[in-house]
């Protein structure tokens, strides 16, 4: 009913339609004509020859004026005596109709005196097109969306724990240092890294803490260690703890040293390795005993071309196989390393972007020799066999 009255009403020439709110389709095609003619021609050839081939209903003026097709677009260059253009007509009606429009076109075989050839390249579904574009869209409202969605309830009340925890945090002594609320009432207290160690250990009831925050020692936990039974040194995994661990024996009464597990910082362990880590904290001296002969070995057994391998691999998911000769023998992605391995007996190193877990351990202690894994963090390592060395990426690359 609409469309009839929409026809009629353009008929009678009161108003013209819009025809890119009802476009269906557009009918792209190609001329080719054998002289010089221009624009004018073609569009006489167009309307001249198509006219009468079938009812008045299909004459094209008659669908103009309808609005069931839209303004024909021709282009048309002349080059060495002969013309080339482009035809495209925009149509609202159904797809039978706009296919024989579109061989109707295709039927022109003459511009004024000359022969000509018309092709139809393609008819366009702008439905489609439109379909598509706001399909696309509609997955980035969506992406949008999700970003901007209220957290579940577990981020919830991992907010609330972490906004109350940061509230007992508090400044000790001139530097403002950031300690447990129990820090200078306690017999004992637990000296870290910085104030994120802090907060982790808050977080699982830990309140005697304080943190050096940076390698040089400041004076107030100095003489706060001499002024306590017991103070335990609780230092991250990796080099940074270890230069950290030599300032704290050479400035201050150290009775325990504790590190969190090889590759892992403090603010990042969960309880229960918190408790293993303290559980096992041992004399100083045992401490910086493991401390030298780790940084011996490092400095003795990774050979520094290793280095390119290193940045080969970060950000790859991949992990490259290198002989004693530190050639390749093989390259693989992180998920198949651990079933791979095994079937290499001649890899000495071992270098990927991944973690290094017990079972890459085990399965490179199967190997025979000595194997040396070089990922871009180490997880939780219960055993260690001698014949397997660990090192993070980070390591390697800071090495000289």
């Amino acid at each position: 009913m609409f469309r009839e009255a929409l026809i009629r009403f353009n008929e009678k020439g009161l108003a013209k339609t819009d025809l890119s709110t009802i476009t269906k389709y557009v009918i792209e095609g190609r001329i080719e004509v054998d002289g010089p003619v221009d624009k004018n021609d073609v569009v006489g050839a167009v309307f001249g020859q198509t006219e009468g081939i079938f009812s008045s209903d299909l004459d094209l003026r008659e669908l103009q004026k309808t609005g069931r097709i839209g303004r024909i677009e021709i282009n048309v260059n002349t080059q060495a005596n002969k013309a080339f253009g482009r035809i495209t007509v925009p149509t609202s009606l159904d797809r039978y109709t706009t296919a024989l429009i579109a061989a109707m076109i295709e039927s022109i075989d003459r511009v004024g005196p000359y022969q000509a050839r018309v092709v139809i390249d393609k008819i366009e579904d702008t439905r489609l097109e439109k379909r598509k574009r706001i399909v696309e869209r509609a997955k980035e409202i969506l992406a949008s969306w999700e970003k901007q969605k209220l957290p579940d309830d577990d981020l919830i009340l991992r907010d609330l724990e972490e906004a109350i925890v940061k509230t007992k945090v508090v400044e000790f002594g001139p530097e403002k240092l950031p300690a447990g609320p129990e820090v200078d009432s306690s017999d004992e207290i637990i000296v870290v890294e910085g104030r994120a160690d802090v907060i982790n250990l808050l977080r699982f009831g830990y309140k005697n803490t304080i943190a050096v925050e940076g390698v040089k020692i400041p004076k107030t936990v100095a003489s706060l260690t001499r002024k306590k039974k017991k103070v335990i040194a609780f230092l991250d995994g990796d080099r940074g703890g270890d230069l950290i661990l030599q300032e704290l024996l050479n400035n201050c009464k150290v009775d325990a040293v504790a590190r969190a597990p090889y590759g892992k910082e403090v603010e990042q362990l969960t309880a229960r390795e918190i408790h293993e880590a303290l559980e096992h904290a041992v004399h100083p001296e045992e401490a910086l005993k493991a401390k030298e002969y780790a940084v011996a070995e490092k400095k003795t057994a990774v050979p520094p071309d290793l280095k390119s391998v290193v940045k080969e691999v970060d950000g790859t998911l991949s992990a490259v196989l290198l002989n004693s000769e530190l050639q390749e023998i093989s390259r693989m992605p992180v998920s198949d390393l651990v079933n791979r391995l095994g079937d290499e007996k001649n890899a000495k190193y071992v270098v990927f972007d991944g973690v290094i877990t017990q079972r890459l351990v085990d399965t490179a202690a199967s190997l025979g020799g000595e194997v040396y894994l070089i990922g871009a963090r180490v997880g939780e390592i219960q055993s260690k066999p001698a014949s397997v060395h660990i090192y993070t990426t980070h390591e390697l690359a800071s090495f000289s």
